[in-house]
C-alpha cells in the first residue's frame, strides 16, 4: 500500500494545484461596469450552476431551481437577508396555545402578476396540490406536520382532507398533528408557494413557461432559453414592489467554474456562484472584496445505493469506504475555502444541536486505514478479489477533482477497482432517483430551514429525495419522534440517537460541510450572507 506521504504527492499531481505555479499573471482584470439602461433601469446577471430541472414550485428539487423560484414566487413567510423568518404574503399570524393551529392573515395588497387578488383559497389549493400523489413532489414530506398530509402522500386519504382551510379570503388556517418547532421555516420553501390555479389547469406541465406563468413574487417570467438564460422582469403587482430596486434579473446556467470566472471578469456576470479552485489564490489576492464566503447549512456527501450490489446488505464495505477517505486532504488541498471535514451528518452551523460523530474519528491515520482494510476483507474483498465500484458525479470542476481523489484513496488504501462516470445534471438526477444503475454517487444537501430535521428528514425511507434506498424502521421512528418534540435537551438526545443510527448504518458518506463562495461585483449592494444560503434579488440594488 502507498504511504500517506506518497499518496499526497500523487494527489498534488492529480488535482493540478496552483500553489507551485510560477506563471501566474500579475494582472487580474475584472470589468466593473453594471448594466444600466438608457431609461435608468438595471439588470442583475446571476450565474446559476446547472439548468433548473423544473420551475414548478412543487416539483423543483435543486438549488438552481430554488434560486429562480425565490424571485418568481412569495410564500406566507420568507427568509430575511440575515437568515431570519419574516412575513411575506402573510402580514401576521397567530399560534394557538397548544401550538397546533396557525392562523395567517394575508396582506390586502397581495396580488398575482396579472393583477388578480391572492386569496387564502389560493393557498388551500396549492398546499393540497403539493401533497397530492398525482403532483409527485419530491419535497411533499416537508408538509407531513400538517394534519393528514402523510396519509395523502401515501395515497390513503384525498387531498381535500389536508388540515388547511380558508376562513375567509384573507385568513388561512393550518392545523398540525403535533407541535413542530421548525414549521414556519418550511413555509419559506418552494413546496409552500402558491400556484395560480387557472394557469395550472389551462397549461398543465407548461404553466411555468413564459406567456403562461402567473406568479406572485417580486419578479415575473419574461423569457426562458434552455441551457442559455432565464430572464425575469419586475412584477409591478408585487405587494412590496416599491422597495424592489433591480428591474430585471438574468440567470445563466454555468456549471464550469473557469467559464463562470471568465464571464465575470469580462463583465457578463455580476454574480458568479462557481468559483474555480485553480484560481482561488488569485481571487483572494487581487479581488478579495468581491469574494463572499459564508458557512452554510450544507453537506457534500457520497450516497451509496443500498438497493443493489455492491452496497446492499454490506455495512462493513460501506464503513470501509468511508474510513478510507482522508477528508482533511480534500478540504485542505482541493476545496480550499475553509470547508469543515464531515465526520457526522448535521452541519455544525445548525442552531441548537451538538451532533454525533463516527466512532473511528479518534483513530490515527494509520489505524483508521488498517481498520478500513480489516472491514474491507470482512466484507469479502481482497487483493485477489478487489471491489469493482463506480463513482458517478455531475459536471463540475470540483466534483471531478474530488471524485478522482476519492478514487485514488480507495485504490491505495483498499485496492479497489474504481471507475468514474460524469453525467449532465438532469440525467444525473434521474439516475440517482431511479437507482437502477447507480452505485456510489456525489450529491449535496442544503438545509431548507435552520433546524437539524431538514437533514434528518432526507434519510427517512419515505422522503422523495432519498436516493440511497435506505430504509430503517428504527431511524424513521427516531427521526419522526424528534420532529415533533419541543426544542431542548430531550429532543437533542433523540436527535443524537437518530444521527448515531444513521452513521452506524452508513448509507451515506459525508465528506465536508459547506462554505458558500460567491463573486459579487462591488456595485451590487445589499448582499448579506446567511447560513441558509437563500437570497432574493429584490433585496439587492445596483449602484454605478
Amino acid at each position: 500500500m502507498l504511504s500517506r506521504r506518497i499518496l499526497l504527492c500523487l494527489l498534488f499531481l492529480c488535482v493540478g494545484l496552483t500553489a507551485c505555479s510560477s506563471d501566474k499573471s500579475e494582472q487580474f482584470p475584472v470589468k466593473n461596469t453594471p448594466e444600466i439602461h438608457d431609461d435608468g433601469s438595471t439588470t442583475l446577471r446571476r450565474g446559476n450552476g446547472a439548468e433548473p430541472e423544473s420551475l414548478d414550485p412543487h416539483q423543483a428539487r435543486s438549488v438552481p431551481a430554488a434560486n429562480v423560484l425565490r424571485d418568481l414566487y412569495a410564500g406566507l413567510v420568507q427568509i430575511a437577508p440575515d437568515g431570519e423568518i419574516v412575513p411575506a404574503d402573510a402580514e401576521s399570524w397567530e399560534v394557538g396555545e397548544q401550538k397546533l393551529v396557525y392562523t395567517f392573515t394575508l396582506r390586502d395588497n397581495a396580488r398575482w402578476s396579472n393583477g388578480e387578488p391572492l386569496t387564502a383559497q389560493d393557498y388551500v389549493y396549492s398546499l393540497r396540490r403539493s401533497v397530492d400523489p398525482v403532483t409527485g413532489s419530491p419535497y411533499a414530506q416537508l408538509h407531513t406536520p400538517i394534519v393528514n398530509a402523510n396519509d395523502i402522500i401515501q395515497g390513503d386519504k384525498p387531498p381535500e382532507s389536508l388540515g388547511v382551510r380558508a376562513l375567509d379570503d384573507k385568513t388561512l388556517e393550518i392545523t398540525l398533528k403535533s407541535p413542530t418547532p421548525y414549521f414556519l421555516g418550511t413555509l419559506a420553501h418552494s413546496i409552500s408557494y402558491p400556484v395560480y390555479r387557472p394557469a395550472v389547469e389551462a397549461h398543465c406541465a407548461a404553466f411555468p413557461q413564459p406567456g403562461n406563468a402567473v406568479t406572485n413574487g417580486a419578479y415575473k417570467m419574461a423569457s426562458w432559453r434552455v441551457n442559455s438564460m432565464i430572464g425575469l422582469e419586475r412584477n409591478t403587482e408585487y405587494w412590496d414592489d416599491a422597495n424592489t430596486a433591480i428591474d430585471r434579473v438574468e440567470f445563466y446556467p454555468i456549471t464550469n467554474g473557469n467559464s463562470a470566472l471568465s464571464r465575470y471578469q469580462a463583465g457578463e456576470l455580476d454574480w458568479a456562484t462557481k468559483v474555480p479552485i485553480s484560481q482561488y489564490d488569485a481571487i483572494e489576492k487581487y479581488i478579495p472584496a468581491q469574494l463572499h464566503t459564508q458557512p452554510t447549512l450544507g453537506v457534500y456527501y457520497y450516497g451509496l445505493n443500498l438497493r443493489r450490489p455492491p452496497f446492499k446488505d454490506a455495512p462493513e464495505l460501506r464503513h470501509a469506504l468511508s474510513m478510507a477517505i482522508d477528508r482533511r486532504v480534500i478540504v485542505d488541498k482541493i476545496t480550499r475555502g475553509d470547508e469543515i471535514p464531515a465526520y457526522g451528518w448535521i452541519p455544525p452551523v445548525v442552531e441548537g444541536y451538538d451532533g454525533a460523530k463516527f466512532e473511528w474519528t479518534t483513530l490515527s491515520d494509520a489505524d483508521r486505514n488498517a481498520k478500513a482494510r480489516e472491514l474491507y476483507e470482512k466484507a469479502g474483498y481482497s487483493e485477489d478479489k478487489p471491489l469493482e465500484v463506480e463513482i458517478r458525479y455531475n459536471s463540475g470542476e470540483g466534483n471531478k477533482k474530488i471524485a478522482s481523489v476519492i478514487a485514488s484513496m480507495w485504490r491505495s488504501v483498499l485496492g479497489a477497482d474504481v471507475t468514474l462516470r460524469n453525467e449532465e445534471w438532469k440525467v444525473f438526477l434521474d439516475s440517482v432517483r431511479q437507482g437502477a444503475t447507480t452505485e456510489a454517487y456525489r450529491l449535496a444537501w442544503i438545509g431548507d430551514y435552520n433546524d437539524p430535521n431538514t437533514f434528518f428528514e432526507l434519510m427517512n425511507s419515505k422522503f422523495g429525495l432519498n436516493g440511497t434506498g435506505y430504509a430503517s424502521a428504527e431511524y424513521d421512528r427516531l427521526q419522526e419522534k424528534q420532529a415533533h418534540m419541543p426544542d431542548g435537551p430531550e429532543r437533542n438526545k433523540v436527535m443524537k440517537q437518530a444521527e448515531a443510527t444513521l452513521l452506524a448504518d452508513s448509507p451515506v458518506i459525508p465528506i465536508y460541510f459547506y462554505v458558500s463562495k460567491y463573486l459579487i461585483k462591488d456595485y451590487v449592494k445589499g448582499f448579506e450572507g446567511n447560513p441558509l444560503d437563500a437570497y432574493y434579488s429584490k433585496d439587492l440594488s445596483i449602484e454605478p
